[in-house]
């Protein structure tokens, strides 16, 4: 239930920003969900794409946000102990910037290199928006959020 109800938080941020051209918190969340619950981070990104296309339908960027919130929780994961509000900010603006190729990646086997480079490119203004946003709000956040997640995790546990 309550893996369901952080996926849902994931898709009302989503929505809630959406006249905001690539500014989001679903990384920031994503980051803080993996480094809380570990593994079972993979629930509530189900929660999440299965969400987002019942709300927007079913295209491409379902197969990409598969794997591309997966990436991100991998790397998540596998930087958990990292102290620092600046490394949170440069992996989460680093994913901002890669978000656009690797959303991109699905139109290799369709239409090879040049769809997928034409594809990259076109949106490659856009990433840098993505990284910058993802930057700031995961600098001024990741740590409050963690804390607050890890905190009332451990209440609940009681």
């Amino acid at each position: 239930m309550l893996f369901a109800l952080l996926g849902a938080i994931l898709v009302g941020l989503q929505v809630a920003m959406a006249a905001l051209p690539n500014v989001e918190a679903v990384s920031l969340l994503v980051m803080v969900y993996t480094v809380v619950f570990g593994g079972a981070v993979a629930y509530i990104l189900c929660v999440f794409v299965v969400l987002e296309m019942l709300i927007w339908g079913a295209g491409t960027w379902v197969i990409s946000y598969l794997y591309v919130w997966a990436v991100l929780a991998v790397l998540a994961w596998t930087l958990r102990k990292m102290d620092s509000r600046l490394g949170w900010a440069i992996l989460s603006g680093g994913f901002g910037l890669a978000f656009g190729a690797l959303c991109a990646l699905v139109y290799l086997p369709v239409g090879g290199f040049r769809m997928f480079a034409v594809t990259w490119v076109a949106g490659i203004p856009f990433d840098v928006l993505h990284c910058v946003s993802n930057f700031v709000i995961a600098f001024f956040l990741f740590a409050p959020c963690r804390r607050l997640l890890e905190r009332l995790w451990e209440q609940a546990a009681q």
